[in-house]
């Protein structure tokens, strides 16, 4: 088990939460993979593990980990949510062919932000930024 599953896991115990083990393999899959699933390919990754694991269980790990701080929802049009256990500031480049989405590292913005409660009179939170193009796994086919 990674350190950073381990510290989470710490996380969660002091805030009195149960570690139960399919909160374990969902939070150790996405902390791991850090290639942003959504539920259901969480689900089918973690169901030949644990055949009696429900999607809704992965759902409401889900939630309780974003209410923790632990995982970023990303959302989009199409409904199908992805989820983030790197919630560093960074961006996303997405495969406009087959979805995928990488990590990219780059200064935060924050002058940006700045710059829109000026101009808006808005209190800012935070901002997304996310490039499009296609991977090279899709462009070579």
């Amino acid at each position: 088990m990674t350190t950073r599953v381990q510290n989470a896991l710490d996380q969660l115990k002091i805030n009195g939460v149960r570690i139960t083990p399919q909160r374990h393999a969902i939070l150790s899959f996405l902390m791991e993979s850090m290639g942003h699933p959504t539920a259901d390919e969480i689900y089918r990754a973690l169901e030949p593990r644990f055949p009696s694991m429900s999607v809704a269980t992965v759902y409401n790990n889900l939630k309780m980990f974003i209410e923790a701080g632990m995982v970023r929802e990303l959302t989009y049009g199409d409904n199908s949510s992805r989820f983030d256990a790197d919630v560093s500031d960074h961006y996303h480049v997405i495969c406009e062919t087959c979805g995928k989405i990488k990590d990219f590292s780059y200064e935060p913005l924050t002058e940006v932000e700045r710059k829109a409660e000026e101009s808006t009179g808005f209190r800012v939170f935070g901002h997304r930024m996310e490039f499009y193009g296609v991977c090279d796994d899709c462009r070579d086919h």
